[in-house]
């Protein structure tokens, strides 16, 4: 009887070892390819302009570009002096295509405000749409 219980408690234990190295080896996957998919991310953003959209039954993943992670990714591009060259004149030469979108709404709505002035309508809500577009640009860095 003694021998069984002490096999048992080996086989557990053994078990235990082996469910804790699976999910640490699962773990160390798991945030490997986030990084992955991070660095894929932000690869994408500088080459064309906008954010990589996951699949739609991807909900938790949320990152966002930082200007500490640009300068890691040119640290890493370093390595391939072919790759180096566009990655850093790509951010230069391109303006944001959401803050040229939201240059274009503000412009629009200000038009749409003094013709509305001028026609003696109301204008309230054009001026609350100009206040939520000049705060979108302020989020995104830009001066209004």
């Amino acid at each position: 009887m003694a021998d069984v219980i002490s096999d048992y408690q080996k086989w557990k234990q053994q078990g235990e070892n082996l469910r804790t190295q699976a999910k640490q080896a699962m773990e160390a996957r798991y945030r490997e390819l986030l990084m992955e998919a991070i660095s894929l991310a932000e690869e994408y953003r500088v080459d064309f302009g906008g954010p990589l959209k996951p699949p739609p039954a991807v909900t938790a993943f949320r990152f966002k570009a930082s200007g500490k992670g640009k300068a890691k990714k040119v640290a890493k591009v370093a390595k391939a002096p072919e790759a180096k060259a566009p990655a850093v004149k790509a951010p230069e030469a391109k303006p944001d295509p959401k803050v040229a979108g939201l240059q274009k709404q503000l412009a629009n709505a200000k038009k749409k405000l003094e013709d509305a002035k001028a026609a003696n309508a109301p204008t309230r809500k054009l001026e609350d749409r100009i206040y939520e577009i000049e705060d979108d640009l302020r989020l995104a860095g830009q001066a209004v």
